[in-house]
């Protein structure tokens, strides 16, 4: 019997469901991690077998219409799962060649494992019932492992089981991608390290990674440790190899197939090459169900660090927790010793091509409370290719580090400068490069995982040097405008991304993009108080290794009070002429199309130009409030001279949540969180919008091609920092519960500054409890005004103050210039 709230589970096989349930049921462990296809399906419009592993990029170029387009993608790696079935000599069993008697695809979210209950008869009238399980190691990042149990219900006969490594894989998981260069792999060599296992070597075709996987193939007689001797035969290619099991089993009684695997590449340490390692470790692993134990106990462990309770609201909590495992197979532990960034699809798809967005922005902060060296290996990825930002930020005119949008191996821009519609089947420009911001949630994330951690050690050793290179990029792209006395920021992209330039302008980017200002101004601030918190000595080596001037810092000082904000009918502008752009007719394009989220696809497949309408994407100038509480805004903004009311948010949210289409799941996200201060019913709708968004796939078949990870994660975070209101201010952790009707008996752990807590919150009391076990330093907690420094093993009991009501939102606003 499997737990409700640790289960995910489909009782029927739906043929056009499937590459989504695939996606939702990978198994992965920080390192590598693979899709939950059915090991007896081959690659096809149904079926998409796939593994990736961090950092696993080659580039290719395709021809098209006599122009070579570049692309890098995260590799679809050889396909360790094979592992098929056939009776007395007849076809493998497939579900296509079979009746299903009873079907279960059971996912074990506690542990991250993949199950399969099938009963079927074939077509001899043969009933036979195969029972599969499925893990990638939490305990071991290179070892996965699955397990058969065959009963043949009414015959006796001979079996014989295919066990192989497929190299033959390409990408293509992604339709829109499929006129693209899929080949990434070439063969190098297949070979054996005893009677039962078998391994292949492979080379990625451009970036020359070695990847090797080793399996050793066993069976049992169910309850016995002994395995059989049975019969083997070996088949090898340059890049497949296999073996076939034949074996007599007899009606009624089950026997057990155990495959385990091994998988290295190039890019791991303490390695002599990806082959030997993996034909070493793979004859060296014990058997299915003591490994399984370990990985168990692993995420055990895990559990009781990420773990959120909601026990009055169980389809949140067990979406949730499904949150928590796939963000854990992307970014374990595992991840923290690799080179690697979040890419914003998982490691389970190849939409984005696996590159690494923004999207860090949404997940550090569930980590950065609980798994911090994890955020410190993963900002790590974006201080190891400083050098490349610089290189990019001179190559533009700039000073400092212009850090890619899209990134990948190495650093550099990965953007397509072309984008296939699939409303309109046409290549439109791809100008999504000039999202600059990316650079700014960089800094910021830096920022909060120090507040999270006093890591020190990191901001004096990367951190500032990270911030202070942002902070000059920054202040080199923004131009000082005389006439209004501001800094002015020109030709960039916000968060929207609808809007990529202004109508009937052939230059690329907007002006003074709010949200990209406003965050400018707080990095020039926040960049003069890290280099303020080194030593004298350290300030010195810094400024001297990186040339910052006095007269630099002059400019971030003025920039903190000089950057321009436009504003428009009492909200914040998007950015500057957004007020003359054209309303659209909502009404009529939801009637028309239902789904409008991607309105830009939908307007360009009619002749239109999205830039000339008031539509956004996602949320833009709103993330100003989701990223920074009233508190930490208002200065900000009073610091510019410009007097701003706390109904400055309710205004500005309720203008654009009338102009987005929410075509991105960070969408729902971000609104979600801004609104729970004020409009507590429509967060939750949203939150729970964000919750489903991929499991119900709600986007309409791109989760199929790999899970959104800054949705995930960002659905965590939902719950520690704008529901529980966890937040730190001046050194403390403070809390300011909402929507406490649906959250009563809500708890979780978190780690701050290294000190391990225990919150929980039932009625109108909130509980912090500092652990022993892992006490590391005294920390403040509080709630409004009542502020405690809590040592090893103590506790309080803060009462929760009653919410405010909503400031009013009045129609108009007259706001400074």
């Amino acid at each position: 019997m499997f737990d409700p709230e640790f289960t995910l589970e489909y009782t029927t096989f739906d043929a056009d469901e499937e590459g989504l349930r695939e996606a939702m049921t990978s198994t992965g462990n920080g390192y590598f991690c693979t899709r939950g296809t059915a090991e007896w399906e081959d690659m096809g419009e149904v079926h998409y077998p796939g593994t990736y592993s961090h950092g696993c990029y080659n580039r290719e170029t395709t021809i098209m219409g006599g122009r070579p387009v570049l692309n890098e993608d995260l590799v679809n790696l050889p396909n360790w799962l094979v592992l098929k079935m056939r009776i007395e000599g007849e076809d493998a069993i497939r579900l296509s060649n079979v009746e299903i008697l009873s079907y279960r695809h059971i996912y074990d979210i506690r542990t991250a494992t993949v199950m399969r209950k099938i009963r079927f008869r074939d077509r001899k009238g043969r009933e036979t019932t195969l029972h599969s399980r499925r893990f990638v190691s939490m305990a071991h990042r290179h070892q996965s492992g699955l397990s058969w149990t065959i009963t043949p219900e009414n015959w006796s006969g001979r079996i014989e089981l295919v066990s192989a490594l497929d190299g033959r894989m390409t990408n293509r998981a992604v339709a829109r991608y499929r006129e693209l260069e899929g080949r990434h792999l070439d063969p190098v060599s297949p070979r054996t390290f005893s009677a039962d296992t078998i391994a292949l070597k492979v080379q990625t075709r451009q970036s020359d990674i070695y990847i090797a996987q080793a399996a050793r193939t066993q069976v049992f007689y169910e309850g016995e440790q002994d395995c059989l001797d049975v019969e083997r035969d070996l088949y090898q290619m340059e890049d497949y190899i296999q073996q076939v099991l034949a074996f007599d089993v007899t009606q009624g009684t089950p026997v057990r197939v155990e495959k385990l695997v091994a998988m290295f590449t190039a890019r791991d340490d303490a390695i002599t090459e990806p082959l030997a390692a993996a034909g070493r470790h793979v004859v060296r692993y014990p058997g299915f169900d003591e490994a399984y134990a370990e990985h168990e106990a692993a995420w055990d462990e895990l559990w009781d660090i990420c773990d959120i309770r909601v026990p009055r609201e169980p389809r949140v909590q067990m979406l949730l927790r499904l949150h928590v495992a796939h963000v854990l197979q992307v970014c374990s532990r595992h991840t923290a010793r690799h080179d690697a960034g979040v890419p914003a699809r998982g490691l389970n798809g190849e939409a984005y091509r696996g590159h690494v967005f923004w999207d860090e922005l949404y997940v550090y902060p569930f980590l950065d409370l609980r798994m911090p060296d994890v955020t410190r290996g993963l900002i790590g990825y974006r201080y190891r290719r400083l050098g490349e930002a610089q290189a990019a930020a001179r190559d533009a005119g700039y000073d400092g580090a212009m850090f890619p949008w899209q990134s990948g191996s190495d650093g550099t821009e990965e953007t397509q400068t072309v984008h296939l519609n699939p409303l309109s089947g046409q290549w439109d420009p791809d100008l999504s490069r000039n999202q600059r911001h990316v650079s700014a949630a960089i800094f910021y994330n830096v920022w909060r995982y120090y507040q999270a951690t006093d890591d020190f050690d990191f901001l004096a050793d990367f951190g500032a040097e990270l911030m202070l290179e942002i902070a000059r990029f920054w202040s080199s792209i923004a131009r000082y405008n005389p006439e209004r006395d501001r800094y002015e920021i020109h030709g960039v992209m916000g968060p929207d991304e609808f809007h990529e330039r202004y109508p009937d302008v052939e230059a690329a980017g907007l002006n003074n993009n709010a949200y990209t200002n406003v965050m400018v101004a707080w990095i020039a601030g926040k960049a003069l108080d890290v280099l303020e918190r080194l030593s004298a000595s350290r300030q010195t080596a810094l400024r001297a290794r990186l040339r910052v001037t006095d007269e630099e810092l002059e400019t971030w000082s003025e920039m903190t009070t000089k950057m321009y904000v436009p504003f428009h009918d009492g909200v914040i502008s998007q950015f500057e002429g957004y007020e003359d752009l054209e309303e659209l007719d909502w009404d009529h394009y939801r009637q028309k199309y239902g789904n409008i989220q991607r309105m830009d696809r939908i307007l360009r497949a009619e002749g239109k130009d999205p830039n000339r309408y008031k539509v956004s994407k996602q949320a833009d100038a709103v993330m100003l409030f989701f990223l920074f509480d009233f508190n930490e805004l208002q200065p900000l903004f009073a610091r510019l001279g410009y007097d701003v009311d706390r109904a400055l948010a309710v205004r500005t949210v309720e203008y654009y949540d009338q102009r987005t289409s929410h075509g991105s799941t960070l969408s729902f996200l971000t609104y979600a969180g801004v609104l729970a201060a004020f409009d507590p019913e429509s967060s939750w709708e949203r939150f729970m919008v964000a919750l489903e968004s991929d499991v119900s796939d709600l986007q309409g078949g791109t989760t199929k091609e790999g899970i959104h990870m800054g949705v995930m994660a960002g659905t965590l975070d939902l719950v520690q920092r704008y529901y529980v209101g966890a937040r730190i201010y001046g050194g403390a952790l403070m809390f300011r519960p909402r929507l406490m009707d649906r959250l009563d008996g809500v708890s979780f752990s978190m780690r701050y500054r290294g000190t391990p807590l225990r919150v929980r919150i039932v009625g109108d009391k909130l509980t912090v409890l500092a652990e022993v076990e892992g006490f590391r330093v005294p920390v403040r907690v509080g709630v409004a005004d009542n502020i405690v420094e809590l040592g090893a093993g103590a506790s309080h009991v803060f009462h929760i103050p009653p919410v405010p009501a909503a400031p009013a939102a009045p129609d108009h606003h007259e706001l400074p210039a």
